[in-house]
C-alpha cells in the first residue's frame, strides 16, 4: 500500500498528543494525592516513561511485531534498535504510514501503560522498587499481550480478538494489576487528602485531549473512518461523567473529582471499541461504563479491602472490561469494513463476543500472575511511605 502523506501527518500529531498524556497523568494522580507525595510521582512517571521508551526502542517493538514465534512472541531479531523499521518495503499492518512512524505512535503507548499502575501502589514503594516492578511489567506483561493482540499471527489475533486502542491490552490489564499491588502492599499510612484539585482538573483535561490522538490515531488513517472514533470518544466520555455526576448527586455533592473520574473512565472503556461500534452504540456504552465504574471502588476497594489509591482498578480495569466486551455485542462493518466477525447484534453469532471473553481472561491472568510474582521477588526492597522534601 502507498504511503499517505495526510495519514502519516495525523499519525505523528496523534503521537505527540499521546506525548502530552504524559504530564497529564502526572498531574492528574499528583493533584489527587498528598503533597508529600507529588514530587517521588512525578520522578516515578517521567523516569519510567524514559526507560519504557528506550526499551521499545531496543527489544519491544520487534517483540511485539516482529514475526512471530509460534504466535507466542515477535521474533527479537527481526527489528532490534529498529533495524529495518525504516524499510520502504515494510508497511506493517497493510497501513499507509512509514514503518519509523508507526513504531514511534506505538511507543507511546508501552510507554504510558505500566505507569498507569504508578496510582494504584502510591506513596508505598521506594524507587528503587518501582524501577524493577515497572521495567518488568512492560516486559513480561505489555509485550506479551500486545503481541498476542496486535501482532501479526498472535495467538489472540488469529482468533479475531479486537482491541482498537488497548482496552484489553492496556486498560484491562492495569486494573488487574492495580487489585494484586493494593492488596499486597497495603493501605497507606495516614489519612489520604487531595494536594491540587485545580491541578487534577489540568491533568484530566490534558489526558482528555490526548485521548483524540491515543484512539482516532489507531486508525493509521485521516478519514472517515478516524472522525467515527474522535465522535465515539467524545460520546462515551460525556456520557459516563454525565452517569457519575447523576449517581454522585444522589447520595452526596457532587465534586470535582466524580465528574474528572468519570470521564477518564468513558475514555478507558470506549477505547478498545471505537473503530468499532456506531456512536448510537458509544453513547449506550458510556452510560453503561459510568454505572460500571461508579460502582467499581465499593465492588472493589471496600469489599476487597484494598487501598487502591486513585482507583485504578475501577477507571482504568473495569472501562476496559466493559468496553472489550462492548465489541462483541456492536461490532459492525458498517463502521469498520474490514471486520472478519460482527457482534451479536448484527451477525446473531456469539463467536466474536466468545473471542472477546478470552481474550479478557487471559489479559487478567498474565497480568495478575506476574504482579504477584514481581510483589514476591521485590518484598525485601525498601518499601516506604514516601516523604519528599526537596
Amino acid at each position: 500500500q502507498l504511503l499517505s502523506p495526510g495519514s502519516t501527518a495525523w499519525v505523528m500529531i496523534s503521537t505527540v498528543l499521546v506525548l502530552g498524556m504524559i504530564p497529564g497523568l502526572a498531574f492528574f494522580e499528583a493533584g489527587l494525592l498528598r503533597q508529600s507525595a507529588t514530587a517521588d510521582l512525578l520522578m516515578q512517571i517521567f523516569a519510567g516513561f524514559s526507560i519504557n521508551c528506550f526499551l521499545w526502542f531496543g527489544i519491544g517493538f520487534t517483540l511485539v511485531y516482529g514475526d512471530t514465534v509460534g504466535g507466542a512472541i515477535g521474533n527479537p531479531g527481526s527489528f532490534p534498535l529498529y533495524i529495518g523499521v525504516a524499510d520502504p518495503s515494510k508497511c506493517f499492518h497493510d497501513q499507509s504510514v512509514d514503518g519509523l512512524t508507526f513504531a514511534t505512535f506505538e511507543m507511546m503507548f508501552a510507554a504510558i501503560t505500566p505507569l498507569l499502575l504508578t496510582g494504584a501502589y502510591a506513596e508505598r514503594l521506594s524507587f528503587k522498587r518501582f524501577l524493577v516492578i515497572n521495567t518488568a511489567w512492560e516486559i513480561l506483561v505489555y509485550y506479551p499481550m500486545a503481541h498476542w493482540v496486535w501482532g501479526y499471527d498472535g495467538w489472540l489475533y488469529s482468533l479475531g480478538a479486537l482491541d482498537f486502542a488497548g482496552g484489553i491490552v492496556i486498560h484491562a490489564t492495569a486494573g488487574a494489576s492495580a487489585i494484586v499491588f493494593s492488596k499486597f502492599l497495603g493501605p497507606r499510612k495516614g489519612t489520604p487528602s487531595e494536594s491540587s484539585l485545580p491541578l487534577a482538573a489540568i491533568g484530566a483535561g490534558l489526558l482528555w485531549m490526548g485521548w483524540f490522538g491515543f484512539n482516532a490515531g489507531s486508525a493509521m488513517s485521516a478519514g472517515a473512518w478516524s472522525g467515527a472514533v474522535v465522535a465515539n470518544t467524545q460520546i462515551a466520555a460525556a456520557a459516563s461523567a454525565i452517569m457519575w455526576m447523576l449517581l454522585a448527586s444522589r447520595r452526596h455533592r457532587v465534586n470535582l473529582t466524580h465528574i474528572l473520574n468519570g470521564a477518564i473512565a468513558g475514555l478507558a472503556g470506549v477505547t478498545p471499541a471505537a473503530g468499532y461500534i456506531s456512536v448510537q452504540a458509544s453513547c449506550i456504552l458510556g452510560i453503561v461504563l459510568g454505572v460500571a465504574s461508579y460502582a467499581g471502588p465499593a465492588l472493589i476497594n471496600h469489599k476487597l479491602g484494598i487501598d487502591d489509591a486513585l482507583e485504578v482498578s475501577s477507571v482504568h480495569g473495569i472501562p476496559g472490561v466493559v468496553g472489550a466486551l462492548a465489541i462483541g455485542f456492536a461490532a459492525t462493518r458498517m463502521v469498520d469494513p474490514t471486520l472478519t466477525n460482527q457482534g451479536v447484534i448484527y451477525s446473531s453469532s456469539m463467536y466474536l463476543l466468545a473471542v472477546q471473553a478470552l481474550a479478557l481472561v487471559v489479559a487478567v491472568v498474565l497480568a495478575s500472575v506476574v504482579s504477584v510474582l514481581l510483589c514476591v521477588v521485590t518484598r525485601n526492597m525498601t518499601e516506604e511511605n514516601l516523604t519528599n522534601t526537596h
